[in-house]
């Protein structure tokens, strides 16, 4: 029995998303950092946030707005710049980070001193996905290339779900396995230096997007 075209489509789109979802990029710091630093719950919630903000990508996409930004190297340069920004100012504050005392109790807990609000913690993800311009051509390509001019609005904004729910559930999966309770004790007395670490990846991957081109 054939599948239906929708359910080609679908797994067309995911055959090629999952690639995109496990490669090392901006999200992937931030979650692992987030589960070193702040705690699984921050982590989530990070999580949570670069998958509601790949939907935003996907939304706009869908609307047309992602060709009208692909096409204008003015607003592409504005989200450029603002996501370099962002990722160098992370980075910066990620490398004056001070050594933390190794925790008592293993546990999932964030260090008192890098607690965050839920807010914050969703707003970091969303952010680092948001002020990224290359889902804007990402999408704009599998989409163009995959699903069919005919498919149904509502059934492409149904795709966009799926592929942000499985982004969500891969980052989910990483915070749950960076904060087990030995992985956390482990990473905790090294915390400093995973830190500056990842602050140096930051700046690289602003520096990096510092030097993408429209088109």
């Amino acid at each position: 029995m054939a599948l239906h075209p929708y359910l080609l489509e679908l797994a067309s789109l995911m055959a090629i998303f999952s690639f995109a979802i496990v490669s090392p990029g901006a999200d992937l710091a931030m979650v692992m950092r987030q589960s070193i630093v702040a705690g699984r719950r921050a982590a989530i919630l990070t999580s949570f946030g670069i998958g509601a903000s790949l939907m935003m990508h996907v939304t706009y996409t869908i609307l047309g707005l992602g060709l009208v930004i692909s096409q204008s190297i003015a607003l592409f340069n504005i989200v450029k710049w603002c996501g370099v920004a962002y990722l160098v100012y992370i980075g910066l504050k990620a490398l004056g980070a001070k050594k933390a005392e190794a925790p008592e109790v293993d546990d999932a807990a964030p260090r008192p001193q890098q607690a965050q609000s839920a807010l914050r913690a969703f707003g970091l993800g969303f952010a680092a996905n948001a002020l990224n311009p290359k889902p804007v051509f990402f999408f704009l390509s599998i989409f163009s290339t995959v699903v069919s001019a005919a498919t149904p609005i509502p059934v492409k904004f149904g795709y966009g779900l799926v592929m942000a729910s499985c982004l969500i559930l891969w980052f989910v999966g990483v915070s749950l396995f960076m904060t087990r309770p030995a992985m956390r004790a482990r990473f905790t007395r090294i915390s400093h230096w995973i830190d500056r670490a990842g602050g140096l990846v930051f700046i690289t991957l602003g520096l990096k997007l510092a030097t993408e081109k429209a088109g």
